[in-house]
Parts: C-alpha cells; sequence; structure tokens
C-alpha cells in the first residue's frame, strides 16, 4: 500500500524580491559641470553667429568701398579727360595767336622822317596753323631818295618778304605818293616767340639793385 505524503511548501521568503531603484542624487559638482557646458555652447553658438554678422559686414565693406573706388576712378579719368581737352585747346590758342604790337613797332623804327605811311590794312593767307599776314599799306614820300632809301629799308627787315612799292604819283605839293606790299613771317607775329624775343632783349639789373 502506497503511502502518501502530503508537504506543504510555504516559502518562508516572497519569490520575488522588490527592488527599490534610488534615483542618483545630483550633488554640486555635477550642477557646476552642466551649467558650465551650457555656458559653452551658448557661447560657441554667440561666437559663431556674432563671426558671422563680422564677416557680413566686411564683405559689405568691401563692396562699398568697390563701388567708391571705381567711381572715383571714373571721375578721375573724366576729369584728366576734360584737363586733357582744355590744356590741347589752351596750347592750340597760344600757338596760332598772334601780336599786332611788333609790325606797328618796326614800322616805326623803319620809318624815315622824310616818309609818313597813311592806311595800313593786312589780310591773312595760309593754312590754319601757320598763316602768314599779307600787308598793304600807303604813303607819302618827300621826293625819290626817300623812297628808295625806304625801301631798301623794308627790304633788310628778315621779317618783311618781298616789299613792292607800285602806283608812284605825284601829288600838287609835288610829294611821292606810293603803295606797298609785302608779306610777314608767321614768327613774327606768333605769341610765343615774341615772348622769347621780349625775354632775350630784357635787360638785366645789376646784382646790387636785386639785392637791394
Amino acid at each position: 500500500m502506497e503511502q502518501e505524503f502530503q508537504t506543504s511548501f510555504i516559502p518562508k521568503k516572497p519569490l520575488a524580491e522588490e527592488r527599490v531603484v534610488r534615483q542618483p542624487s545630483l550633488n554640486i559638482f555635477n550642477f557646476i559641470g552642466i551649467i558650465i557646458f551650457i555656458m559653452a555652447v551658448v557661447g560657441a553658438g554667440g561666437v559663431y553667429f556674432w563671426q558671422s554678422a563680422l564677416t557680413t559686414q566686411v564683405k559689405d565693406a568691401q563692396a562699398s568701398l568697390q563701388k567708391a573706388r571705381d567711381k572715383f576712378e571714373i571721375n578721375s579719368v573724366r576729369d584728366l579727360q576734360t584737363l586733357e581737352k582744355r590744356l590741347g585747346s589752351a596750347d592750340e590758342l597760344v600757338t596760332n595767336h598772334i601780336v599786332m604790337a611788333p609790325i606797328f613797332q618796326a614800322l616805326q623804327e623803319m620809318t624815315l622822317k622824310t616818309v609818313r605811311f597813311t592806311k595800313f590794312s593786312y589780310t591773312f593767307t595760309g593754312t590754319t596753323n601757320v598763316k602768314d599776314m599779307q600787308i598793304k599799306m600807303s604813303g607819302i614820300a618827300k621826293n625819290y631818295n626817300s623812297l628808295a632809301l625806304q625801301a631798301d629799308a623794308l627790304g633788310k627787315n628778315k621779317y618783311f618778304r618781298d616789299p613792292i612799292f607800285s602806283n608812284l604819283s605825284l601829288d600838287d605839293k609835288g610829294n611821292i605818293l606810293f603803295e606797298v606790299q609785302f608779306s610777314l613771317d608767321p614768327i613774327f607775329l606768333s605769341y610765343i616767340e615774341n615772348l622769347k624775343r621780349v625775354s632775350s632783349t630784357a635787360p638785366t639789373m645789376p646784382a646790387e639793385m636785386t639785392q637791394q
């Protein structure tokens, strides 16, 4: 006969142990570390945006400077071109400018006391840059001898080209009426050449007077 055993198993401890999960405590060092990390992140972001803003400002400043430089160069070129044209025009005016005073001064020096000129006229011939002046005058001479001497005086002047006397006649007092025509060397009329002649013939003051 089989014996039946009745057993009872009553665990003295619960089958599953309850584990209590403890949250790690946040100490002061961890807190400071987190604060420093956050500040570093914020600082790095600020530096990045600040650098980006500076880069943009530098690019804008360079673009503005380039525009100003280009504008300045264009204006300078235009000013230089305008100045060149003005200087060219002024040089052309001075080069082609003529003076009449040397003609009358030369006639005053060469005219004899027995000869008197009564009419004076002139015309220009030649190119634009080199102009020849044709002179035509009427006059009165006391006699033929005076007229011959006057013709010789005009012929000796190197600037008076080919003087020709014509239309000789007598007035009611026996004086010789005549006409003379000749051309002038353009150098004699040139304003620049006259300045050179005046400068070369100008008297120089003694050194003592200059110092005084």
